[in-house]
């Protein structure tokens, strides 16, 4: 037989006065029902009003933020192309020149000078030829455009047929290379 222990422990109420608060709300009537219905429809309405605004401002959040990164981008070149306009102006004089009076070594002499300011100019911005004739081939540095030889070695850079370009160290153009094995 068992018996029931929930009248012996004080921390419990009796069945009935469990149910009291329910009798009270049912006591109240059907208007303190919609009261809070409304009010809880009212404060999802404010939610919701408030969601749509963070989603409009991050919205254009987003859209400020693309339109900044892409004219910082636009801009970055700027300078660059500012030094390069120089190397055009130079090679224009040059060639003006070269029409008026034919002097083939005073044009060798200019354009050899446009070419030299132009690798200034590049070489400023972090552009650097790389060097690679006679090194072990390695496929992040070169190309290989050839290959002769038929020995058993490791392959090696025997010539250059299109130079390589670093840009501030990363690899922007890979060196087309003849490679042999010895």
């Amino acid at each position: 037989m068992t018996e029931d222990r929930r009248q012996d422990r004080p921390d419990q109420g009796s069945v009935e006065e469990a149910a009291a608060p329910e009798a009270a709300a049912s006591e109240a009537g059907p208007e303190a029902g919609t009261d809070d219905v409304q009010m809880a429809r009212a404060e999802a309405d404010q939610y919701r009003e408030h969601l749509q605004r963070l989603q409009a401002e991050f919205d254009n959040y987003r859209k400020r933020v693309l339109r900044e990164q892409t004219s910082a981008v636009e801009l970055a070149a700027q300078p660059v192309l500012r030094r390069l306009l120089e190397v055009l102006d130079d090679f224009d004089l040059a060639l003006m020149h070269a029409e008026d009076r034919p002097d083939f070594d005073r044009f060798l002499h200019g354009v050899e000078l446009v070419y030299a300011k132009l690798i200034d100019t590049l070489r400023s911005e972090g552009l650097e030829r790389m060097e690679v004739q006679g090194k072990p081939f390695d496929p992040e540095l070169h190309e290989a455009l050839m290959q002769s030889g038929e020995g058993e070695g490791d392959p090696v850079v025997a010539d250059v047929l299109r130079p390589g370009y670093t840009l501030k160290g990363r690899v922007l153009r890979p060196a087309g290379v003849r490679v042999e094995r010895k």
